[in-house]
């Protein structure tokens, strides 16, 4: 038995066989043509460059019907590429200037693609690399007429072990037999990591060489709610993961009961829990599990999922789609927040150094004016669907704060000018992430109408620990009591001033905290919509008196294993099948 530490991109925890995939990495040497060949081979190409197209116009709309327009818009991405005359020519030039293969020009030339991505330091763009691979993949294959091998013909449940999946390999996964994916490679940003969350199936990424120590046949658990892997799992572990699994299924049954039924506590508090989307069909399912509203409503799929940048209209089309869906429920739309570790089109040719301390988010936005307007425009004409607040991410100084909102104030005027119709009373809030924001708290709240504790980056600015990095993973913890002072803190200062304060990072949707969150006086939690259910469960099993005890026991300790035994104890008395 051995047990690996990755990266949890899609939840659920599942026991079954392993299939291993070998790497693929096709050898294409350099073989010279004679200049009467040349044309045949740019045939060679521009044939294999149609039937690539042909598959990913199929590709791409069947996973629209199966998942969603958006991820199905992923392969957008793919589409441009292959329709883009700097794939086109400069391969054909390879083939007539070279006199090479055109299996040769195609190699080279998405290699140095690849490399040009690969040479920024964005996360999200980083990860487009392998949307690169995966095109190369498909041209080659079509050029040299082999087969692709597929996953979608299995006729026995199987979990996938891969050195990496490339997108159209995931988005072709049989859900019916493929129950779940490990890879050595990848991050939570990835086309591939957001396929496998449409799918539903657990996935952990990250795991380094996983693939040299797994082979096809052995028993694998993979469980993406903690990103662990257990290999070859001893009797003991099985056991205790079948009766997770069987524990798991009684309690959703229990969960489900509770949807339509309000978070209030047993002495009568009402809570507001929202959920997090990234797309506007996800409404739906937010909505189904009890969702009272949307808390945050992230736009950056628009970048991720073209190949250029969104307009105004596209902007406000997803805004529409998701208020439509809402039917009165609030929505909270968190304005761009690009750079870093999120992709975006117009990138800097030379890369930053440290992004994540670097041009991003509203920085970002404030450098880039006409863009953070045609979105501020876009949400500012959809406040007349429903209701819409709006959310700046990332601020770190009074000043960005009072720039966002004064280009606020200008669109405004510009809609006034042309007299299009927007609501005026839109509430403005944003979003406590960093511990500048967080120490100052009491003088933000002046200038808002509401906080939002975005506790993913708030504790990795804490801690100095980078959240994406399974090498120091075990630092990142929401427990440390720095970071608990600061969320307390904040909910303070939200409550002297009047304004609202929620949590949307993934702290809001983790059980183990809902007692000390509840207790601290927080009354707004927005999280991912499968995490809705157990939170509600916790919320109306206890009394807002026994939360603020356990609250007050916990900002008593000094370190986080105090802080963790303790929360686990209490909250294993409300749900013991989950603790």
């Amino acid at each position: 038995m051995e047990i690996k530490k990755g990266i949890g991109v899609s939840p659920g925890v599942v026991i079954s066989t392993a299939i291993v995939l070998d790497a693929e990495d096709l050898a294409i040497p350099r073989r010279h043509i004679e200049p009467q060949q040349v044309d045949q081979e740019i045939k060679r190409f521009q044939d294999a460059l149609d039937k690539s197209l042909v598959e990913l116009n199929d590709l791409r709309a069947a996973v629209t019907v199966k998942y969603s327009k958006e991820i199905g818009g992923i392969f957008d991405f793919h589409i441009g590429i292959l329709k883009d005359p700097s794939l086109f020519e400069p391969v054909v030039s390879a083939i007539r200037n070279q006199k090479v293969t055109a299996e040769y020009a195609v190699s080279v030339v998405l290699r140095r693609f690849a490399s040009n991505f690969q040479a920024m330091s964005d996360r999200y763009l980083a990860d487009r690399v392998k949307d690169i691979y995966d095109i190369e993949r498909r041209i080659l294959h079509n050029v040299i007429g082999l087969k692709q091998e597929s996953l979608g013909q299995l006729t026995y449940d199987a979990v996938v072990i891969a050195r990496d999946l490339l997108p159209s390999q995931t988005a072709a996964l049989d859900r019916t037999h493929i129950k779940g994916f490990a890879t050595d490679v990848g991050g939570r940003t990835s086309h591939t990591a957001i396929v496998a969350r449409a799918l539903g199936i657990p996935a952990v990424v990250g795991l380094g060489n996983l693939t040299a120590e797994v082979s096809s046949g052995d028993t694998i658990i993979i469980d993406g709610n903690r990103g662990v892997v257990i290999i070859n799992p001893d009797d003991d572990q099985l056991v205790e993961h079948r009766e997770y699994e069987r524990k798991r299924e009684a309690i959703e049954i229990e969960l489900k009961e509770l949807q339509n039924l309000p978070a209030v506590t047993k002495d009568g508090h009402v809570i507001s829990l929202q959920a997090n989307i990234e797309f506007p069909e996800e409404v739906n399912d937010a909505v189904a599990r009890g969702a009272a509203g949307i808390g945050l409503y992230r736009t950056e799929f628009l970048y991720m999922a073209s190949a250029s940048e969104p307009t105004e209209e596209d902007h406000y089309r997803a805004h529409a789609d998701a208020l439509k869906r809402l039917d009165g429920r609030p929505l909270v739309i968190r304005t761009l927040d690009l750079g870093a570790d999120k992709y975006t089109q117009a990138k800097q040719v030379v890369p930053e150094r440290n992004p994540f301390l670097g041009d991003r988010s509203i920085r970002m936005c404030l450098h880039n004016i006409p863009m953070f307007k045609r979105q501020l425009r876009a949400i500012m004409r959809a406040t007349v669907l429903g209701d819409v607040r709006i959310m700046f991410p990332m601020i770190s100084t009074l000043m960005e704060l009072r720039q966002a909102k004064m280009i606020l104030n200008d669109v405004v005027e510009e809609l006034e000018d042309e007299g299009l119709p927007f609501r005026r009373d839109i509430p403005v809030g944003m979003m406590i992430e960093v511990p500048s924001a967080a120490l100052m708290a009491n003088q933000f709240a002046r200038e808002v109408n509401f906080f939002s504790i975005g506790t993913n980056d708030l504790v990795q600015y804490t801690l100095a620990v980078d959240r994406t990095n399974e090498k120091v993973a075990g630092l990142f913890c929401p427990a440390h009591p720095a970071v608990l002072t600061l969320l307390r803190d904040v909910i303070r200062a939200g409550h002297r001033n009047s304004i609202s304060v929620s949590v949307c990072g993934e702290m809001a949707g983790e059980p183990l905290y809902t007692l000390l969150l509840l207790g601290l006086g927080l009354t707004i939690f927005s999280m991912n919509s499968p995490d809705i259910g157990e939170v509600k469960k916790i919320i109306r099993s206890t009394t807002l008196e026994h939360a603020r005890q356990v609250a007050r026991r916990v900002m008593s300790f000094d370190s986080e294993r105090q802080v963790l035994h303790f929360l686990r104890e209490e909250t294993r008395k409300i749900i013991p099948e989950v603790f």
